[in-house]
């Protein structure tokens, strides 16, 4: 009854499903650890910091990655050249940041975003900088980059104007070393609003996250419909054998 396994038809079909069904599991379950990493990035990203942790130096800091981005950096030097930054949206307003690059003790600079403010970006609006040496301390941020959401990457801005913050962006426009990454302080003067630290990119559940899981679920989906075509296969090889045996079918079919 089962003889017709071993023909060189159903040969291939086995070895199809054969090598189908272990290729569809791992790529799901690939795609699954994907998405679990994307999860566990996100928590670690998230996480509150110790509301009484200390500021650490800048340096220390450096790189900035998962578990140093947002934590409070502190610094010292003196303010340089101020830019600033359009196109910024805060709880549901457009405004500007305003932005003061600090030439730090130890020779390069790092931006630091004093604050934010309402409405289109003007110079006459930001205040200035406070003069001589400071000790600056705010949440460690790393560097934009074109693809950042809510960054002006167009190009085309006026004098003044930053669209993207970064050392890749800054560097033909002061003369000085910079590092990579800014502050952002938490505690504005001059009537300015905090900018709240962002979690760095690539660590949120976001719709690639979601295209992981999505994924995940193809791929099995997948294993359980070549696991039904086959069982749909010979269940129709077995009952036309059947058919033939008892003289339902000319037995021809039993070659088919």
């Amino acid at each position: 009854m089962h003889r017709f396994l071993l023909t060189p038809r159903w040969w291939g079909i086995n070895v199809f499903v054969a090598l189908a069904v272990p290729f569809c599991l791992f790529m799901g379950s690939w795609q699954l650890g994907r998405f679990e990493d994307r999860v566990d990035s996100h928590r670690e990203a998230t996480a509150e910091r110790p509301a009484d942790q200390a500021a650490a130096p800048l340096d220390s800091l450096l790189p900035v990655d998962k578990k140093t981005s947002g934590r409070l950096a502190s610094t010292s030097g003196e303010y340089a050249e101020q830019l600033l930054v359009p196109d910024r949206r805060l709880d549901g307003k457009s405004g500007f940041y305003v932005l003061t690059l600090l030439k730090t003790d130890a020779g390069k600079a790092v931006p630091v975003v004093r604050g934010w403010l309402p409405g289109t970006a003007d110079a006459a609006k930001a205040p200035a900088a406070p003069t001589g040496r400071v000790e600056v301390t705010g949440a460690l941020q790393a560097s934009e980059n074109s693809g950042t959401k809510g960054v002006h990457s167009q190009g085309g801005l006026p004098a003044g104007q930053l669209g993207v913050i970064g050392a890749a962006a800054l560097v033909n426009i002061v003369p000085y070393g910079l590092y990579d990454a800014w502050l952002t302080v938490q505690t504005p003067a001059d009537g300015m609003t905090p900018v709240p630290a962002q979690a760095p990119t690539n660590t949120g559940l976001d719709l690639k996250a979601f295209q992981n899981l999505g994924y995940t679920g193809e791929w099995f989906v997948f294993v359980a419909f070549v696991l039904f075509m086959w069982f749909r296969l010979y269940r129709r090889e077995v009952e036309t054998l059947r058919d033939a045996e008892a003289g339902l079918v000319p037995a021809a079919a039993d070659q088919a």
